[in-house]
């Protein structure tokens, strides 16, 4: 496959501090000749996110009158995007767009049909927050790899990949409304029988003073779809 057009998509809920921030970072990411599609869906914000959105030019801007959750924010990008290749990128500054030519490496020379940005096998800096976090990464990480036959390192990670025909295929299956669109993607790509790699990525995570949004109830909410999209769907 030809690959000419990326399309990034950025889920943004009450994202007023970062949005202005990611979105140039992510026009400015060097990724060649190839051309991008940058899909901004705003989540039903209401600390003015969309307000900035109207004033920034070369993105597309879809609005969810109520707030769907990251799955369901993920799901309306993938319904709009036309690239060759898709990445996910959140809102907040904690993935680095000026990384995506190492997402984009395996699938631009044919190796890979998805690729997730891995914050555990990687020598570049990796802010260092809570250790219960990182368990549970691990621990979700581990049950997900145990129902998926995959060797992953990070399940959870914001960075995933994946080309046109992949893509595709998973958007009209998606369900998930909040953070368990991690563990479902991870389970329908295993179903797929997609090539997967995985590259090591930096990571800048954020504390809950800094907005972060996950909590513990998502880390138990995500067990039960690790067995959900593994065993019923």
């Amino acid at each position: 496959m030809e690959i000419k057009k990326i399309t990034i998509i950025i889920p943004a809920y009450n994202e007023k501090e970062t949005i202005l921030e990611i979105i140039s970072k992510v026009k400015a990411a060097d990724i060649g000749v190839l051309s991008k599609e940058i899909i901004v869906v705003d989540d039903g914000s209401t600390d003015g996110t969309r307000d900035i959105l109207r004033d920034i030019p070369g993105i597309q801007v879809v609005l969810h009158n109520n707030n769907c959750g990251k799955g369901g924010a993920v799901k309306t990008g993938f319904h709009n995007a036309t690239g060759d290749v898709l990445i996910i990128q959140d809102a907040d500054l904690e993935y680095d767009p000026a990384e995506y030519s190492l997402l984009l490496e395996p699938i631009l020379k044919n190796k890979a049909e998805v690729v997730y940005g891995s914050r555990f096998v990687s020598s570049k800096p990796r802010r260092i927050l809570l250790f219960h976090h990182y368990l549970a990464n691990r621990f979700l990480t581990f049950l997900s790899n145990l129902f998926t036959n995959l060797n992953l390192s990070d399940m959870e990670t914001c960075y995933k990949v994946f080309s046109n025909n992949i893509y595709k295929q998973l958007e009209p299956k998606l369900v998930s409304r909040r953070f368990g669109i991690e563990p479902e993607l991870t389970a329908r790509v295993a179903r797929l029988k997609a090539k997967v790699y995985e590259v090591g990525i930096s990571y800048h995570g954020r504390n809950y003073e800094e907005g972060k949004k996950i909590n513990w109830r998502d880390g138990i909410a995500a067990i039960w779809h690790i067995i959900r999209f593994n065993v019923f769907n």
